[in-house]
């Protein structure tokens, strides 16, 4: 069938007869006359039915409605002076229809398809329909050509596209894996890869040299704004390499894709260790758009009349007293402003938040009272207060402080407005640790096939640093990597520290294990969250709204009305018998 698109009409076509076919976004009755708004692929083109031309498809026109699919022929012909509409592409020029024909009608809309404050659930539950309009269209056009540049550049560079498997074995990762039942063999399960972590290393070990995937990925873990239980990432991995080649490779192919959004960034992305983020932001993917870098003022507390202080100040291990200047704060906040952060921090488990202000005759503030004179002054040259300046205080258990003045570094940016939304900030963060412990276990930060740096003369776990990194874009993390453990013996190290046995590690990672042992080759790889990149790159709030059906944060398809219930029948040839509600038993 012929067919010009809508998109493509401009005023080139001017007296030329074209066929175009789509939706109505909507249509106008003018006295007699009737305009159209046919919509395409996301653009729209404005449609003429004049009873003049052809009194059938004026009569036909006075049927359509909105999101009717039509059909039409016509001339070309520009608006005219002062009836060009500059927002639309085909703004100049206009479609004299002399057939038109209604290929199919619709019910009417549950909901304004352009309506960006329609209840979220709705439009779920009728995303087939949400993604007719023009900012879905524009999403989802601009996801093709960033994964049509991603294959583009890492092909140029050398890299070979590869499938690994969904139905794989169930490997501890760092999230609940889903789990499929398998029919064939009853009572075993498959699960749903996490990543495709053990299989790009497998390939490695194969001598592919480089490989990459743009690869479905599944976490059974509570959702938020960036998460999704099914999400995709651009995998890579690359043999005999160190983490300079890695982060290089990643650099390009992250240039090449903004590129295609015609976005400038810098090739190379500063770098800061995992250490010197959190002892400056509070967060191992910090914002870097603005300053507020946070300070430590342990030796000035330790000197403190205030006992609490003082022996917090005093552990310098475990604890950590950090200062958050807040430029010109001193105008910006009320006090009740002020009180107000200090319930801020509570909800993630401060004990209080001090502060001083810095007024013309010196600093003011209630803990004054506990320092001299010398530590004041010490404290205005250590945190570089100017007059005007609020200057907060977080003290006690180190990652405790990290984490709420962190938070609260961000908070006060967005009060502030001082946070630009038109740059792109990219960092590395490297050098991460390779484990940490959560109530006495020993969990590895990232994956535990991550190449520590060295794992001799240690005396705590948590001071093991990775050849791991992260990449971080404008306070997100945007994907991360690492070097991969290729040795047996410091593979079998790594899960003795774990406390993972042998007979475990050979349950859950023995081919692995297996290959590691028939000439494995230096290898690291990294991968980039492909919709948290969309999302960023369309300004989105969230990465539902650049998944063509996402599930919502309770982890459910509304469209598709899934999970659902199973028919008994299948679950009997899956080996399978539901647990009964305790309320059920008791109904019966």
């Amino acid at each position: 069938m012929k067919r010009d698109y809508c998109e493509l009409i401009d005023e080139s076509y001017i007296g030329k007869r074209v066929q175009v076919s789509g939706w109505v976004n909507n249509r106008r009755d003018h006295g007699g006359l009737i305009f159209i708004d046919l919509r395409d692929k996301g653009e729209v083109v404005q449609l003429v039915c004049d009873p003049k031309d052809s009194k059938t498809s004026w009569e036909i026109a006075n049927k359509v409605r909105d999101e009717f699919v039509l059909e039409a022929t016509g001339v070309v012909r520009p608006r005219g002076v002062g009836l060009e509409n500059e927002k639309l592409k085909t703004g100049k020029i206009e479609i004299v229809v002399d057939s038109l024909k209604i290929e199919n009608s619709s019910k009417p809309m549950p909901f304004d398809i352009n309506d960006t404050k329609v209840n979220e659930e709705i439009k779920l539950k009728n995303r087939f329909l949400q993604l007719r309009s023009a900012k879905m269209a524009k999403i989802f056009k601009l996801r093709h050509k960033v994964t049509l540049t991603a294959r583009n550049t890492l092909d140029r560079l050398g890299f070979v596209d590869i499938d690994t498997p969904i139905l794989t074995k169930s490997t501890p990762e760092g999230a609940r894996d889903y789990l499929v039942p398998s029919r064939v063999h009853g009572g075993e399960f498959y699960a749903l890869p996490q990543s495709p972590q053990l299989f790009k290393q497998l390939l490695m070990i194969s001598g592919f040299d480089r490989y990459y995937q743009i690869a479905k990925c599944f976490r059974d873990e509570d959702l938020r704004a960036d998460r999704q239980p099914e999400f995709t990432q651009i995998d890579v991995e690359m043999s005999f390499c160190n983490q300079n080649d890695v982060l290089n490779i990643a650099q390009e192919l992250i240039y090449d894709i903004f590129k295609t959004a015609n976005i400038d960034i810098d090739k190379n992305f500063p770098q800061i260790t995992y250490s010197q983020a959190m002892e400056k932001y509070g967060t191992d993917k910090p914002d870097i758009r603005f300053d507020m870098a946070m300070v430590d003022v342990a030796d000035i507390f330790k000197n403190s009349t205030n006992e609490i202080f003082s022996t917090i100040a005093k552990d310098r291990k475990a604890n950590r007293i950090k200062a958050l200047r807040c430029p010109g704060g001193d105008k910006i906040f009320s006090k009740r402003q002020m009180k107000g952060f200090e319930e801020f921090v509570r909800k993630f488990g401060a004990n209080g938040l001090g502060y001083f202000q810095l007024k013309e005759d010196g600093l003011k503030g209630p803990l004054t009272k506990f320092f001299t004179q010398t530590d004041l002054e010490n404290i205005i040259k250590t945190t570089n207060l100017q007059v005007g300046d609020i200057v907060f205080f977080g003290a006690g258990e180190k990652k405790l402080v990290w984490d709420y003045m962190g938070r609260l570094r961000v908070h006060l940016s967005q009060l502030m407005d001082i946070v630009p939304n038109d740059i792109y900030k990219f960092l590395w963060v490297v050098d991460f640790p390779m484990f940490e412990v959560e109530e006495g276990k020993v969990k590895a930060l990232h994956h535990p096939f991550t190449m520590p740096k060295t794992l001799d003369n240690i005396d705590d776990i948590e001071d093991i640093e990775s050849i791991a990194y992260d990449i971080v874009l404008n306070g997100v993390e945007l994907g991360g990597g690492s070097m991969r453990i290729h040795k047996k013996d410091i593979q079998k190290k790594v899960f003795s520290l774990m406390n993972i046995d042998a007979k475990e590690a050979e349950d859950k990672f023995g081919f692995l294990l297996n290959a590691l042992e028939y000439g494995a080759p230096p290898h690291g790889g990294f991968a980039i969250g492909l919709d948290r990149l969309i999302m960023l790159l369309t300004n989105s709030s969230s990465i539902r709204d650049v998944i063509a059906f996402p599930k919502t944060q309770k982890a459910q398809c509304l469209l598709a009305q899934a999970p659902s219930a199973i028919d008994k029948n299948l679950l009997d040839d899956l080996s399978l018998r539901l647990k009964q509600n305790q309320n059920d038993k008791d109904n019966k």
